[in-house]
Order: structure tokens, then sequence, then C-alpha cells
């Protein structure tokens, strides 16, 4: 018998049985926009292959037998399997969702050979995934939310969650941010410090809303699970991964264009918030037509000056004879409970503003530091009859602050005529 403290784990007679809980139980333990990006995938590229990769911001050194574990909850994936309390739920609160993609979620099953995840002496972690689009696409939200999970288990910082003081602290935000106006939800899956996290904060939010009459408004959740566990609205429209991937298949000049109008075959005017700034504002602004801006409900900055961003949006949207006003500008680019009240009081004025906050919300224990962590879409091709990859990037607005492989950078860069010195992550 050979026993093993990392990852508490055992080996027996060559069996191995693995004594950690697994952490994704519920198939919708996801972000809406998985589900509506899948959706759309379908429709508009249905044999299209990707590859991801995963990215530690912060270089972390994890324990030792990480990656194996982390291998055994991606194994055990395969067992979780969509239900029909779950369809039901989408099929009431989603109702922009067409009913036959609900057919394909009955049907999909997760593969533990899709993915692989390794460890270099050091200690460093590697995670790559790939395969058809509209099945890997359900893996980087839970994979990246069983890393943060795993990594606290395994170094047992978990023993320093207080939930119930989190409870409270949550609260607090809340209180503050309807007070204040603010109209807010919770982006918080990816990165969350385990489910429990996720769970105590969507329960404090809205105990805090319906305690009495606010300014604000805690609008819903991005995870489907949570938001159907305590009957809130699931929220979100795209991720960064739907127009790159596009990007990388069609070149960056059109890729905002072509994800707009595949966006609004499949949504058919139910077409939410757009994501604009994976290849730049600029570019964005000459594809983003009157058609496309009378369509969306409005866009999404996640990137650069919250107020330099808006005032781009204020004026494109002036440009075509649309007021700004009509229109809703979601910021999610890293805020917490001060930021976005200081984005409010000045937002207010020009658009109608909306807060999707991840980290602050679900990783925001004391002596606890969150883990810094991205798994991109790195390369994709329309068919898998194709025999290359093309490599993809995206391009923040948050200047030097570019994902990708420096030279894919460089290139998607001067095919945008974009002049500043790329930092890539």
């Amino acid at each position: 018998m050979n026993w093993s403290c990392a990852g508490m784990t055992v080996l027996v007679q060559n069996c191995r049985i693995n004594f950690m809980e697994q952490i994704i139980k519920h198939f919708t333990d996801d972000d809406l926009y998985k589900f509506t990006m899948c959706c759309a995938v379908i429709d508009n590229f249905p044999r299209a292959q990707v590859r991801y990769s995963f990215t530690d911001r912060d270089d972390t050194v994890y324990p030792a037998g990480f990656a194996r574990e982390l291998s055994e909850q991606i194994a055990a994936l395969e067992d979780v399997v969509i239900t029909d309390d779950e369809i039901d739920f989408m099929r009431r609160r989603c109702s922009f969702v067409p009913n036959w993609f609900y057919n394909y979620l009955k049907g999909y099953r997760f593969c533990r050979k899709w993915a692989k995840a390794w460890q270099d002496g050091d200690g460093h972690l590697f995670v790559e995934f790939e395969g058809s689009w509209a099945e890997t696409i359900f893996l980087e939200v839970k994979v990246l939310a069983i890393i943060s999970d795993l990594y606290y288990e395994m170094t047992g910082q978990d023993k320093l969650f207080d939930y119930d003081a989190y409870y409270d602290k949550t609260y607090a935000k809340a209180e503050r941010l309807l007070s204040a106006g603010c109209v807010f939800s919770d982006f918080g899956t990816r990165r969350r410090a385990s489910f429990m996290s996720e769970d105590t904060v969507v329960r404090a939010m809205k105990d805090c809303y319906c305690s009495r009459e606010w300014s604000g408004k805690f609008v819903g959740t991005s995870n489907v699970y949570l938001a159907m566990k305590h009957d809130v609205q699931p929220v979100g429209t795209m991720a960064h991964e739907f127009i790159c991937a596009i990007g990388g298949m069609y070149g960056p000049q059109m890729a905002n264009h072509i994800a707009m109008n595949s966006w609004r075959n499949t949504f058919r005017g139910a077409l939410g918030t757009y994501l604009y700034d994976s290849f730049g504002w600029n570019i964005f602004s000459m594809n983003f037509s009157e058609d496309f801006a009378n369509l969306f409900k409005g866009l999404r900055i996640d990137s650069g000056d919250n107020h330099d961003q808006l005032m781009k949006i204020v004026d494109k949207y002036r440009s075509l004879g649309i007021d700004p006003k009509t229109k809703q500008v979601i910021f999610s680019n890293a805020l917490d409970t001060d930021g976005a009240i200081a984005v409010q009081r000045f937002a207010k004025d020009y658009c109608q503003p909306s807060f999707g906050i991840g980290t602050h919300f679900t990783n925001d224990f004391d002596n606890v530091k969150p883990l810094n962590i991205v798994i991109k879409l790195v390369a994709a091709k329309i068919t898998e009859a194709w025999s290359f990859y093309n490599d993809t990037c995206k391009l923040s607005e948050d200047t030097g602050k570019h994902v990708g492989k420096p030279d894919v950078v460089k290139r998607f860069m001067e095919a945008l005529n974009i002049k500043d010195v790329p930092d890539v992550c």
C-alpha cells in the first residue's frame, strides 16, 4: 500500500482511489454565455475546431500532484449531465434560446480526452483543450472554477473560509451598491474561491435586495445553476472567445461584423449586449453599423479606462443618430464596490449603466489571495478537414496588455494598424 499526502490520494493494488470531493456536480454550474455561445457556434460554425490554453498571470507554483488531481476532476465531468429541472428553468428564464438547443444539451457528454493537464519541475501548471468548438466550449469556466477551488483545498487555505462572515461582508457590499443606484450582477464563477463562496454571494445579494426598496437593482448571476437555486435571473451574452475564434478563422478586420451577424442569425432580435474589445475599439467601431447598434441592447466595457471607453461609445451612438441614454453599457473590467459606485456617478448621465462584478464578489476572503488565471481560445479552424489551425489572440484596450503569442499579436496589430507596443501575457 502506497500513501501520498499531496492531494489526499491513496494507491491500493494499482487502483487509484480519490478521496477529494467532486467539485463540479451540476451541468449548469457554468456561465450563461457558454450556453448562448454554444448555441451560436452550432448554428453558424458547426464543424469548427479549437484549441484553448491556460495562463496563470502570477506564475503560481501549484502543490505536487495538482495536475493529477485536476485531471481526476475533469474525468469526473463525464458523469455530469443536464437534468430536466435545469432545462425547465432555462426554458422559463432564457426564452431567447431556441428549443432545438435543449435536445443537444440532453445528449451532451464531456470527454476527458479533450483536455490535458501537467506540471513542470517547478510546479507551474499547464492546461490545454482541443476538439470540436461546440463540445469543448463547456470546459473553460468549469475547469477554471475547479483549479481555483482545488488550489485552496490542496494548500489548506480553504480552512480560512468563514462563510457566515462572508455572507455579512457580501450583504454590506450589496447595501452600498443598491444605495448608490447601481444595477449589478455576479460574474464570479471562473475565479471563485469555492462553490460555497459563490452560493453565499448570490444568497446574500438576493436577501439584501429583497429586504426593502432600493434605487439600485441586483439583476442576478451569470451562473445558471445558482440562478435556478436562488430563483434569480441568469445573465450574460458572450465572451471574447466568440470573436477571437472568428478572427482566427477569417481575420480580425471583419471578425466583429461576422460575429454580430452570426449572433443575429441565431437569436433573431434578442441579441443582448455586445462585447466589443477583442481587437480594439477602432476596428469594432468601423463594423458597428446603425443596424447592429439598434439591434443590440448595448455594449460591454471589459478593458481600458472606463470613462474614456464610455465617451467613445456615447460618441458612436450619437454619430448614428441614437440616444445613448436608451442603451445599456455593462462595466466589467476588474471592478470592486468602490469602483462600480464611482463609475455609476458619471455614467448615469450618458447611458443605462450596469455592472458585472466577478472576483471581488466570489473570492474576497480575508488573508486569501485570489488566483489570477485565465483559459483563452488560442487557435481555430473552420472544419476538421483542415490540416492546420489558425492562431488567434486578444488585443486589449488596456494599452500593451494583449493576450496571445507575441508573433500572433504583432501580426494582428499590423493587420489592424495598431501602433502601441505589445506587452503580451
